[in-house]
């Protein structure tokens, strides 16, 4: 995909579905503003939109990314090599996002935490017992940057010397809440912040659950910490399902609002998390991933060492492995299961292949 045709389309605040439809039509940025008057020939694409376009034909690329750069911000494209892996592998993955700070491939180990803005005195402590934890072990902590869980989860992981992300639904040049700018610039120093919302966005209701979708995607698993019966944690947990991640429930007291969608959840098939080894257990710490690397010189097997190598850079599919090594996809398939079945890979998902030490 064309990255200034991306950018244009991000800047002028078009819906991801309206900007791949436009990518599709014109391919790329100097095609559309070459033909820009075809916009209204964009089978589905609302007049407004349209509209939108023709009257910003002369916006300025150069002069808006001089404003993110000034910012201290960088911005990444979807299959840029910054660009958070696993968000690759979602449905509807932001065509583009803005950072301050930086992003690493073992974000894709991370864990999101994401609960009630007014969580009680309970969940406070749970999220602090397991954020501290988790960050012990070197998982980067994944929330949204709000009041609440979210902070705390943020907190608790800086005081710990971990690795944070924080995904917001306003521009990177927006500080919503605003008494978070401290938090935003410690997250941002001690990770990233991340947004896929042009410069100026002003953190309206409607993009926070949109922007769930990211946070529950970056990483390889979330954890709901307090959540109400309808509530946005809920929309994460969701959207963590739906991509195939695992939702851990932290139970709460049964008389508590707070706690009747973790508890919901946990009945209907979340795991529960009384202490972090009910965590552990299921999801790849990257301190493994780097032990590992001692384990792989001692395969026999070249074709299964050339893998696992593949894997250690960046987990990815059979097919993807097969186009870097040249070897049948089927051939590739046959290894990857008996390498699953000693113990040096697993598949997660969407067919994705990650390292892991072998269990002896």
């Amino acid at each position: 995909m064309d990255k200034n045709l991306i950018l244009f389309c991000n800047a002028l605040s078009i819906s991801n579905k309206a900007a791949v439809a436009i990518i599709e039509f014109f391919s790329d940025y100097k095609s559309l503003m070459e033909n820009i008057d075809q916009i209204k020939e964009i089978k589905g694409l609302d007049k407004r939109i349209s509209e939108r376009i023709l009257k910003n034909r002369d916006f300025d690329l150069k002069s808006y990314m001089e404003r993110v750069y000034s910012l201290g911000a960088q911005t990444t494209f979807i299959g840029d090599e910054d660009y958070p892996i696993n968000l690759n592998y979602i449905e509807d993955p932001p065509l583009m996002l803005y950072y301050l700070g930086n992003l690493q491939k073992d974000d894709m180990y991370g864990i999101s935490m994401v609960g009630s803005r007014k969580c009680t005195s309970y969940g406070a402590w749970a999220c602090k017992e397991i954020a501290r934890d988790l960050s012990r072990n070197g998982i980067p902590i994944i929330s949204g940057l709000a009041y609440g869980i979210d902070k705390i989860s943020h907190e608790t992981s800086l005081e710990n010397k971990n690795r944070t992300i924080g995904v917001i639904g306003n521009g990177i040049d927006v500080i919503y809440p605003k008494t978070h700018r401290d938090l935003y610039e410690r997250v941002s120093r001690n990770g990233a912040v991340v947004s896929e919302y042009p410069l100026g966005t002003t953190p309206k209701n409607y993009n926070f659950p949109y922007r769930n979708r990211i946070i529950s995607g970056i990483g390889q698993g979330v954890v709901v910490v307090e959540a109400m019966k309808k509530s946005g944690t809920l929309i994460t947990a969701n959207y963590a399902l739906d991509q195939g991640k695992d939702v851990f429930a932290i139970p709460g007291n049964i008389n508590s609002f707070y706690s009747l969608g973790t508890n919901a959840l946990i009945r209907e098939g979340a795991k529960i998390v009384t202490e972090v080894d009910d965590i552990l257990e299921d999801i790849i710490c990257p301190r493994e991933i780097k032990d590992s690397e001692e384990i792989i010189i001692k395969l026999e097997d070249p074709i299964e060492n050339d893998i696992i190598n593949i894997l250690l850079n960046t987990p990815c599919t059979s097919d993807i492995i097969s186009d870097q090594l040249g070897i049948a996809v089927e051939d590739i398939n046959a290894t990857l299961t008996k390498l699953e079945m000693r113990g040096y890979v697993t598949e997660e998902m969407g067919g994705i292949f990650y390292p892991i030490v072998r269990k002896e």
